[in-house]
């Protein structure tokens, strides 16, 4: 039905293009491109030998719009999916207009010198994608993306009003390592060692990084410790449902995590800034993410499972209710699918089904979108068959407290 190219062969840009191939049907041609031609090949292999189908590689470098374009033309996609570092959005939606093809992407953008993200950037293309006749989905991971579609879902059929929105996000997963992230280190640390910050009363409220935690209850897994961060997806999420009086994301750390992270950060190995070494300009926090394991090479030894939801509370009828939806994923059941661990597999799974809708005209329409701004109910349907189970629960106990 549609060719498309991929951008990023790390742990994500690989579960996109398996899933890919596992629905060829709608993906009839796969390109995936990175800067590093032969973590395609890879890749290109496994699929090969896993599913019987061959996809394309190719070399490029996605900060620089002309060689984007150039590989655009040369592959003549309809979509590109953009699952390459944040850093590099805009000159590949940049490329995407030149070139005049859709586009994706699972993360917003942000600038490689300031740990700042935000959708103010990617929002100023809405007119010009409208111009084209073009699309650009933003943010269609899981965290952002999938909780935004269950936000939505949820304010579609179980809601007249949303008052207050959790967003719950925890791997108990052990892939074995003293200390390793799950994405991108760099990113990874970049996000959580900045300030937090959620909605309340009409403003944001910025808080110390972690300073606000408590255990909340998993489903399947049980209590774990929660910290409150700040999550991209709240920006969008407030902005489309402006009833919203309080809206958060928890995320869990173990303490060992911890410990590593406030070490890290104590000896100037979390700074981004450039310090000199040899004659050298050497950034520590890209250095860390030299030395640390690949968030692609967790998947083998991985176990436990991730649960990512949204607990809502709103009013429905006159009356008082809660929702809470969410997904479990298991490590070791995607490793056997995929070679990915779950937090991969929950960002790649979900770009996915993004493309899928987008190439069969489901989400298709010009401009530049978040996901809960789209029918969510397909969105649901396909999570439901791609090995995301999404599971309901209306008029349950909440581990928040609300004003009376």
């Amino acid at each position: 039905m549609a060719n498309v190219l991929i951008i990023g062969a790390g742990g994500v840009g690989s579960v996109v293009a398996h899933k890919c191939a596992l629905n060829s049907d709608v993906f009839t041609s796969i390109t995936l491109a990175s800067r590093t031609k032969s973590k395609c090949d890879r890749i290109a292999a496994e699929i090969r030998e896993m599913h019987d189908v061959t996809i394309q590689t190719a070399q490029v470098d996605a900060d620089v719009v002309a060689d984007m374009v150039a590989l655009i033309r040369s592959v003549n996609p309809v979509l590109v999916i953009n699952v390459a570092l944040p850093y590099q959005d805009l000159p590949i939606m940049d490329a995407c207009l030149e070139a005049g093809v859709h586009y994706m992407d699972t993360a917003n953008y942000e600038p490689k010198d300031v740990a700042k993200f935000e959708y103010s950037w990617q929002w100023a293309y809405k007119e010009r994608f409208e111009q084209a006749g073009l699309m650009a989905l933003l943010g269609c991971g899981f965290d952002p993306g999938a909780t935004q579609v269950f936000t939505a879902y949820a304010n579609k059929h179980y809601f007249d009003r949303m008052d207050y929105l959790d967003i719950v996000d925890c791997n108990a997963g052990n892939h074995g390592k003293a200390f390793a992230t799950n994405f991108n280190p760099e990113i990874n640390i970049r996000e959580i060692t900045q300030p937090g910050r959620y909605w309340e009363n009409g403003e944001w409220i910025e808080i110390p990084a972690m300073s606000i935690h408590k255990p909340i209850e998993y489903p399947g897994i049980g209590a774990r410790e929660s910290y409150v961060l700040y999550h991209e997806e709240l920006e969008s999420l407030v902005k489309n449902f402006p009833t919203l009086k309080r809206a958060r994301f928890w995320m869990t750390f173990g303490q060992a995590y911890l410990t590593h992270l406030e070490v890290l950060q104590n000896v100037g190995m979390t700074r981004i800034d450039p310090i000199k070494f040899q004659g050298m300009d050497v950034i520590p926090l890209e250095f860390l993410k030299a030395v640390l394991p690949a968030p692609d090479s967790l998947g083998e030894n991985y176990t436990g499972q991730t649960s990512i939801g949204c607990q809502i509370k709103g009013v429905k009828d006159g009356e008082e209710r809660t929702c809470f939806i969410w997904n479990n994923c298991d490590h070791a059941e995607t490793y056997r699918e995929v070679r990915g661990q779950a937090v991969s597999y929950t960002t790649g799974v979900p770009a996915m089904i993004g493309a899928m809708l987008m190439l069969t005209g489901v989400w298709m329409k010009p401009g530049v979108w978040n996901c809960e701004e789209l029918d969510p109910d397909p969105f649901i349907e396909q999570m439901n068959k791609q090995g995301l189970p999404v599971n309901e629960r209306i008029n349950v106990p909440l581990p928040h407290e609300y004003p009376a």
